[in-house]
Parts: structure tokens; C-alpha cells; sequence
């Protein structure tokens, strides 16, 4: 089956301060992992769903951690690490 992924996708744990977007899927790890099966539920209850709109407003002054994001009309803080199981499509 061919990736929907775009060139252009990147994780969100990647993008600067000011980045915009869409949300492309919520994944990239191992689904056996009981850890990242939690993440995951964790992620899409706060809004980080295929074609949620976000906005990478702040970012902490230690390591750039964390991280403030606009999905949709929400704004969530998360780690980086956290942000980076989340891809993500520039705006043009």
C-alpha cells in the first residue's frame, strides 16, 4: 500500500516556533508498545486528528521543551518528544 505521507511532512517535535499546519496521521512507532498505544489515545483526545489545523505557538527556553500548539480551537502543551509521533503537512 503506498504512504500518504508528502515530501513536505514532517513530525511536529521537529517544526520552529510559528510553524503552521495540518495533521497528517498520528504513528511512526511500535504498535506493540502498551507506552505508545497510551500516547496515541492520549494524542487524538487532544485534537491531534487527520486534518486538525495547528499552529506551534511557544516553545520552553530549556532545549525548546516544551512545546504550546493550537489544534483548532485548542491550545495543548506536550513534549517534544511527545509532538514528534505527530506528522504534520506545511501550510502553503
Amino acid at each position: 500500500m503506498p504512504d500518504s505521507t508528502s515530501i513536505r511532512t514532517l513530525p511536529l517535535g521537529h517544526a520552529a516556533k510559528g510553524f503552521r499546519g495540518k495533521v497528517v496521521r498520528v504513528g511512526g512507532f511500535d504498535p506493540a508498545a502498551a507506552d505508545a498505544l497510551e500516547l496515541e489515545r492520549r494524542l487524538i483526545e487532544m485534537g491531534f486528528v487527520e486534518g486538525a489545523r495547528i499552529q506551534l505557538l511557544h516553545e520552553g527556553f530549556i532545549g525548546r521543551d516544551p512545546i504550546a500548539v493550537r489544534v483548532d480551537d485548542t491550545t495543548v502543551a506536550l513534549r517534544r518528544r511527545d509532538a514528534s509521533l505527530v506528522l504534520v503537512d506545511p501550510e502553503d
